[in-house]
């Protein structure tokens, strides 16, 4: 009887490592993808206003439908980092967490000197 509850336990722990790759491996993707998306969107952007910049006189240069296309990739630019990075990047908890590990280290590292 312990040795099929050591399978299980071992089964279980093979799972729950495969999963946690595999949870890491799409994590990874989908950061990789949204660098690509956010590379892309600098350089094209770059070239297409760098040529508008060279067929268009200064007055009519920061007009809206010069940075139009700036302007609607970045909101796609926005919502790819939401999906990839979660509506709580900014000051969620695990940020919370972070700034509290932080300043804890801070005081135990002033004790020590």
């Amino acid at each position: 009887m312990n040795n099929n509850h050591n399978l299980e336990s071992s089964n279980e722990n093979a799972y729950s490592g495969q999963e946690a790759y595999d949870n890491a491996k799409k994590r990874v993707g989908q950061l990789k993808g949204f660098y690509w998306h956010l590379l892309s969107y600098i350089v094209i952007n770059m070239m297409i206003l760098i040529m508008i910049s060279r067929t268009v006189d200064s007055a009519h240069f920061w007009t809206f439908n010069v940075f139009s296309t700036v302007f609607y990739w970045g909101i796609g630019i926005f919502f790819h980092f939401m999906g990839v990075f979660g509506k709580n990047v900014f000051l969620g908890k695990n940020w919370e967490d972070k700034k509290v590990q932080e300043y804890i280290d801070k005081e135990e590292k002033q004790n020590w000197e």
